[in-house]
């Protein structure tokens, strides 16, 4: 018997299967978004020199009023603010604002529109007023009253009149309410002129009483 070796059948090699996927690019690590940081918040010595600067501003003024020939009594601190400034979308504070009011009390009308003019020129910015009122309020107003109960007691002898009686005594009196408004005056400062004129017009006076008397 003829013993060859045998050979074995050739088959051509093959690679082992793959999967394919389209190519992609390599990631790059996540990158951050990059924002701009929050501007410092302004502390306390911003909020110093808000007040020292509204401070120094009213007593400029004051001094102002008083050279203007007004005693320092009529002088009176009204009210003393401060706000914050804040940037254009409302969420950070960039600063702040004080502001600060004084009432003068001038009792010579005559001078009243010289003693706006001395403000707006120390750098008053906002004048509220004129508000006039009467130094005799108290006498006029009494003297209302006294005229009013005439005016009652002599409706009242016609009014018993006509219902065939008499008036007899009172028995009470009570005042149903006076009147004394002030007269205010608007100026603004695009207005104001030298010794800016002040007209005093006329103001009123009211009382009214309700009495109860005895009818004969």
């Amino acid at each position: 018997m003829d013993q060859r070796p045998r050979r074995k059948p050739c088959v051509p090699s093959e690679s082992p299967p793959s999967s394919c996927s389209p190519s992609q690019p390599p990631r790059s690590p996540e990158s951050a978004v990059p924002t701009s940081p929050a501007p410092p918040t302004p502390g306390p010595t911003a909020r110093a020199q808000a007040l020292s600067a509204a401070a120094a501003a009213t007593k400029k003024i004051t001094d102002a009023v008083k050279d203007a020939g007004v005693d320092k009594k009529d002088i009176q601190t009204q009210d003393i603010s401060l706000s914050t400034l804040t940037s254009s979308d409302g969420r950070h504070i960039d600063g702040y604002a004080a502001s600060a009011s004084i009432t003068v009390h001038a009792k010579d009308l005559d001078s009243a529109g010289h003693l706006v003019d001395a403000a707006v020129a120390a750098g008053a910015n906002n004048v509220y007023g004129p508000s006039l009122s009467r130094s005799d309020a108290d006498e006029l107003a009494d003297k209302a009253l006294a005229d009013a109960v005439a005016d009652a007691r002599r409706k009242a002898e016609a009014l018993a009149e006509a219902a065939g009686g008499s008036l007899g005594q009172v028995i009470s009196v009570t005042e149903a309410g006076s009147s004394v408004p002030p007269m205010p005056y608007a100026a603004r400062e695009t207005a104001l002129a030298s010794d800016f004129p002040i007209e005093p017009g006329t103001q009123e006076i009211q009382s009214s009483v309700v009495v109860v008397f005895e009818l004969r």
